[in-house]
This record gives C-alpha cells, sequence and structure tokens, in this order.
C-alpha cells in the first residue's frame, strides 16, 4: 500500500511541477511577444522651444510616427494647444485644448459627451431652486454673513 501511495504522490508532483514549468514558459512567451521589437521606437523629427522673459512659451514636438504636439500660452495664466496621433487601428485622432481660469477644456470628434438633461429633470432642478427648504435657507443666511 505504501508503494501504490508513493507512486501516487509522484505522479501527482510530475503533473503539478510540469504545469508549472508549462505556465512559466506561457508567460516569458507573452512577455517575449509584448517587448518593444527594434525598430519600433518612433524617433523625434522635430522639437522646437521659445520661451519670452514675460512668460510667454511655445513649443512643438512632432515624431516619425505622426504624433504631434504643440502648445503655446503665458506661463501659469493661459496655455492653448494640440496633439494629435494615428491609432492602432489607423483612425487619426486629434485633441485641441484650452487650459485657462476656466481649467482644461480638451475638444475633439472622439471625446466622449453627455446625453442631453431630460426636460423633466430641468424642471425638478428649477423647483428646488425656487422653493428651497428651511436648512438650504438657513445656509444662505449664514453664507451671507460671511461674506
Amino acid at each position: 500500500m505504501d508503494a501504490e501511495l508513493t507512486s501516487q504522490l509522484t505522479t501527482k508532483d510530475c503533473t503539478s511541477n510540469a504545469m508549472y514549468k508549462l505556465l512559466l514558459l506561457a508567460a516569458l512567451l507573452a512577455c517575449a511577444a509584448a517587448a518593444p521589437r527594434p525598430g519600433d521606437e518612433a524617433q523625434i523629427t522635430r522639437f522646437d522651444i521659445q520661451a519670452d522673459t514675460d512668460g510667454s512659451f511655445s513649443h512643438t514636438a512632432e515624431t516619425s510616427d505622426g504624433t504631434v504636439f504643440s502648445e503655446q500660452g503665458v506661463g501659469s495664466q493661459y496655455a492653448k494647444g494640440y496633439f494629435a496621433w494615428v491609432s492602432p487601428e489607423g483612425v487619426p485622432v486629434q485633441v485641441s485644448y484650452v487650459a485657462d481660469e476656466n481649467g482644461y477644456q480638451p475638444q475633439s470628434d472622439l471625446l466622449p459627451t453627455p446625453p442631453p438633461i431630460p426636460d423633466y429633470i430641468l424642471r425638478s432642478i428649477q423647483y428646488i431652486q425656487q422653493h428651497p427648504t428651511p436648512e438650504e435657507l438657513a445656509d444662505r443666511e449664514v453664507r451671507a454673513r460671511q461674506l
């Protein structure tokens, strides 16, 4: 009986060991397939930077794979620019933006947009604003005194 148990344990150990080796081999193959290949790296084809003493700046960068980035503005106040690339599906992507006192405002045909707010929701918001709760009225009074 001990020989049978030893045989079963050895078979299970060999199977587990073989599965481990197979899993390790699959992981190594996946890493090799995902690794970048020589020649796939894009080269910088244009790189311009201008900065003036008044804080204004502009910079542009382009790469051999069609990626472009351009921005101009005044430091800590305003920036306007765009970036573009070709997606893996071959679709040209461009995002233009403005960053100012109103925050970062990107624009692109590929950015998701929210659906329009239904009329019944707009009417509900208007009703809530016109009929504040006692707590909201008290809060408004406190805020008015703080200003």
